[in-house]
C-alpha cells in the first residue's frame, strides 16, 4: 500500500524509473549469468589442469558415449574419466615440449594395423577365439572411409581416437624417461653390499601384552611426542574429513520370514502338477532356463536329493542363500564332458543387422542341407570371426565354455551331424556338433526353481525408520551427545571412517553410492562435531527395499599438511599405548644376558640366521625396521639395548657376520638394477607429473 501511495503522490515519473530499473536488471542478469558473458566465458568447468579447463558439458557427453551400456559404479567410472582428462592434458603438455606427436599414418596403424593399440585389443577381442576381430575392424574401417558409420558410433570412435593418441604419447614419454635412467657403479656396489652382507642373530622378544592396559596412563604430552616423531605418517595433501556414522540395519522380522515361507508353500501343489514349467516359473518370478547341470553346480542344500529323487519331484520350501526356495526335478540325462563344434557367425549389433543376419544364416542353412555347399567352405567365405580360417572349427570345449545359448545348444539339444541356428550376443550362428567326449558318464539334471527372498516388509521398514528418526531428533545437538547416547543403548555402534577427500565416494562399511556421496558432500560443508540433520536411506541394490538408515556426524577436519593430535588421536592411541608399554618393559631390563632376559619374562631365545639389511619382513618378527637398523649397527658379540619395535620389545645379540661378496660382473648388476627401475616408469612417472601439476578439481560441485 505504501508503494501505491508513493506512485499516486509523485506521478508517472516513478513508474518510468521502476520500469527502467526492471529492464536494467534483466540486462545485467543476461550479461552475467549463463554459459557466456560479456565479461568473459562463464562456461561451467569440472576442473582445471595447468590452466586448461575441463568443460562439464564435454565431460558429461564423453561419459554418456563411453559408458552408454555400462553397469559399472557411476562414481567409479566418473573418477576414471576424470583421471583420463587430467592425464591427457598433462601428456599433451609434456609431448609438445618434447616435440612428440602421433601422425595420421601412425594413428591408422594403431587402429587397424598388425600391432594395434592396447585400447583396440581390449575392446575388439573376440571372446570366442581370444583374438582381435579383424573382420569387425575391417568393416568399421570401410564405414569410416565411406562416411557410413552411424552418428553414435562416429562419436564413440572420435573419443576412442583421442584415447589411443593419449596412450601412444604417454608411452613415448615413458620410453624417453626409461631410456635415460642409469645405475651408477657406486649404487650397484652399495646394493650388492646390502644384499650379500648377512648376520646371524639371537634375540628375545617380549610382547606388549606383558604390561596390562590398566597399568599405563597416557598424557597429552605422550601423544604430542609420538606424533612429532612420526609426523610424516600423518600428513595429508588434500583437505580431509573423518566421519562418524550410526547404522540402523533393516532386517526381516520372524513374521516377515514366515510370510515368505508360506508364499512358497502355497504354490507347491500347482508346481507339482503344472504341465508348463516355463510359464509357471515365469508367472511366479521363478527360474527355469532349460539347461542341465552337474552335481557340483547345484547347491549342496539339495544336491543329494535332486540326483536321487525321480523326475517330477518337488522339494521345499528350504532355506538357501537368504531366500526360501522350492525346486522341481524336470529332467535328467547324461552330459558329455566336452563337445566339438563348428559355426558360421554373422554379426549383429541392432534390429536391422539382426534381421539381415537371420536371413543370411537361413539361406546358408538351406544351401548346406541341400548338399549344394559344404559347411567349411561357407564358414571360410562368410563367417565373421577368427574361426573362419579353420572352416569354422571351434575345437572341443567343456560345459559352460561358450556363451549360454551356444553352450545349451551343443550340449543339450543338438544331434551330431545336424545343423542348427542360434542367436547370441555376438549375432546369429549356424552350428554343427562334430564330436562328443564322455568319459565320466556323469548325469545332469534340469531344474525349475521358485524363490522368495527374505526381505523386510513395509511395516518393518517403517518401524526401523521411525526408530532411527526418533534417535536423530533426540541427539542432533552434536557428536559428543550422539556418542554418549550410543554407549547407553545396547546393540548400537558408532563407526568412524578413515579420512576422506572431497571427491571420494567410498565410506567404510557403507560402501559406495549416491547416499555415501551425499554424506561426504555434507561433511565438507559442516563444522567438526556437527550431526547431519538428514537421515540417510540406503536401498538394497537387488531387492530395492530400505536396507539401512544412517545418522552421520563430522568427527574431524584436517587441512593439508601435518595433523594435530586432536585429528588423529584415535589412530594414535593403540600405538602410543604400545610405545609406553615398551618403555615400561625396557625399564625392567637390566641385564645384557639374553638367557637372563628370557628367564625374567618367561620367554625364549630365538635364532635368526642370514638376516639381510634389505629384508622388509623378518621371519617370526614381521616388519621391524628398528630391529634391522640396530642389528647392523652392532659388531659381532655385541648385545643391543632394548628396542621398542612394532610387535614388542626386542633385545638381540649378533653372533655371526658374513662379509659382502663382490658381484661376478658389476656391469651386469648395473644393467639389472637399471632394468628394474625402468619397469617402474609406467606406474610412477604419471604419479610424479600429477603431483607437480597445478590441478583444480571442481567435481564435488557437480557430482
Amino acid at each position: 500500500m505504501a508503494l501505491i501511495s508513493q506512485i499516486r503522490k509523485n506521478g508517472a515519473w516513478v513508474l518510468v524509473v521502476l520500469i527502467a530499473l526492471g529492464l536494467l536488471g534483466f540486462i545485467i542478469q543476461d550479461m552475467t549469468v549463463g554459459q557466456t558473458s560479456v565479461f568473459g566465458s562463464m562456461q561451467p568447468t569440472v576442473g582445471k589442469v595447468e590452466g586448461q579447463k575441463i568443460d562439464i558439458n564435454d565431460f558429461n557427453r564423453t561419459e554418456s558415449i563411453l559408458y552408454a551400456n555400462s553397469t559399472a559404479d557411476i562414481f567409479g567410472r566418473r573418477s576414471a574419466l576424470w583421471e583420463y582428462y587430467v592425464e591427457k592434458i598433462l601428456v599433451d603438455k609434456e609431448a609438445n615440449a618434447l616435440g612428440l606427436g602421433v601422425s595420421k599414418t601412425e594413428l591408422l596403424d594403431l587402429q587397424f594395423g598388425p600391432d594395434p593399440s592396447p585400447i583396440i585389443v581390449q575392446r575388439f577381442t573376440d571372446q570366442v577365439t581370444g583374438q582381435v576381430n579383424r573382420e569387425q575392424l575391417g568393416q568399421l574401417k570401410q564405414m569410416i572411409s565411406s562416411n557410413t558409420l552411424q552418428p553414435e558410433a562416429r562419436s564413440y570412435w572420435a573419443i576412442q581416437e583421442k584415447e589411443i593418441i593419449k596412450d601412444r604419447l604417454q608411452k613415448k614419454v615413458e620410453a624417453l624417461v626409461s631410456k635415460g635412467l642409469y645405475t651408477p657403479a657406486w649404487m650397484a656396489e652399495a646394493t650388492q653390499k646390502e644384499n650379500t652382507s648377512m648376520l646371524n642373530v639371537h634375540y628375545v622378544r617380549i610382547p606388549f601384552d606383558e604390561v596390562d592396559n590398566s597399568d599405563v596412563t597416557l598424557s597429552d604430552d605422550d601423544y604430542e611426542q609420538y606424533l612429532k616423531a612420526h609426523a610424516s605418517n600423518y600428513e595429508v595433501e588434500k583437505p580431509t574429513r573423518k566421519i562418524s556414522f550410526l547404522t540402523f540395519d533393516v532386517k526381516a522380522s520372524k513374521q516377515d520370514s514366515a510370510t515368505h515361507r508360506n508364499k512358497i508353500s502355497s504354490l507347491l501343489a500347482e508346481f507339482r502338477s503344472t504341465p508348463n514349467d516355463t510359464a509357471f516359473t515365469e508367472r511366479n518370478q521363478g527360474i527355469f532356463d532349460g539347461s542341465f547341470v552337474k552335481k557340483e553346480a547345484v547347491s549342496p542344500v539339495i544336491a543329494d536329493s535332486v540326483f536321487s529323487r525321480p523326475v517330477g519331484t518337488v522339494l521345499g520350501p528350504y532355506l538357501d542363500g537368504g531366500a526360501f526356495k522350492a525346486v522341481k526335478i524336470v529332467g535328467r540325462q547324461v552330459i558329455a564332458d566336452s563337445v566339438r563344434s563348428r559355426h558360421i557367425l554373422i554379426r549383429a549389433t541392432d534390429a536391422a543387422t539382426l534381421a539381415a543376419a537371420r536371413t543370411k544364416i537361413d539361406s546358408l542353412k538351406k544351401e548346406i542341407e541341400a548338399g549344394r555347399a559344404k559347411f567349411e567352405d561357407m564358414a571360410k567365405q562368410f563367417s565373421q570371426d577368427g574361426s573362419s580360417l579353420k572352416g569354422g572349427d571351434l575345437g572341443y570345449t567343456g560345459l559352460g565354455g561358450m556363451v549360454k545359448p551356444f553352450n545349451d545348444l551343443i550340449f543339450f539339444k543338438a544331434e551330431q551331424g545336424k545343423i542348427y541356428s542360434v542367436e547370441t550376443q555376438f549375432g546369429v550362428h549356424l552350428v554343427e556338433v562334430t564330436g562328443k567326449k564322455s568319459t565320466t558318464n556323469a548325469s545332469g539334471v534340469r531344474l525349475a526353481y521358485l524363490s522368495q527372498s527374505i526381505t523386510p516388509s513395509d511395516e518393518t521398514q517403517r518401524s526401523i525408520y521411525d526408530k532411527a528418526q526418533a534417535f536423530l531428533a533426540a541427539h542432533k545437538g552434536g557428536l559428543e551427545d550422539l556418542e554418549s547416547a550410543v554407549k547407553k543403548q545396547k546393540g548400537l555402534k558408532l563407526e568412524n571412517s578413515a579420512g576422506v577427500t572431497e571427491n571420494d565416494y567410498f565410506l567404510g562399511s557403507l560402501g559406495s553410492g549416491q547416499q555415501v556421496r551425499d554424506i561426504i558432500k555434507w561433511a565438507f560443508t559442516a563444522n567438526a562435531g556437527q550431526v547431519s540433520p538428514e537421515l540417510y536411506t540406503f536401498t538394497d541394490a537387488v531387492e530395492f527395499f530400505d536396507s539401512k538408515y544412517v545418522i552421520a556426524a563430522l568427527k574431524t577436519i584436517q587441512k593439508p599438511g601435518p595433523a594435530t593430535v586432536a585429528q588423529v588421536k584415535e589412530e594414535l592411541e593403540p600405538l602410543v599405548l604400545n610405545y609406553k608399554k615398551g618403555e615400561i618393559i625396557s625399564g625392567k631390563i637390566k641385564s645384557k644376558n639374553l638367557s637372563s632376559i628370557a628367564s625374567q619374562f618367561k620367554s625364549k631365545i630365538d635364532t635368526l640366521p642370514n638376516m639381510r639389511f634389505t629384508m622388509s619382513f623378518i621371519p617370526n618378527l614381521g616388519n621391524e625396521p628398528k630391529v634391522l637398523g640396530e642389528a647392523y649397527r652392532l659388531n659381532q658379540g655385541q648385545v643391543s639395548k632394548p628396542i621398542i619395535g612394532n610387535s614388542g620389545v626386542v633385545v638381540l645379540e649378533v653372533v655371526g657376520k658374513t662379509p659382502p661378496t663382490l658381484p661376478p660382473s658389476l656391469f651386469e648388476l648395473q644393467t639389472s638394477m637399471a632394468s628394474n627401475t625402468r619397469s617402474q616408469v609406467a606406474t610412477k612417472l604419471m604419479q610424479a607429473i600429477k603431483k607437480k601439476a597445478n590441478i583444480k578439481d571442481n567435481r564435488s560441485k557437480f557430482f
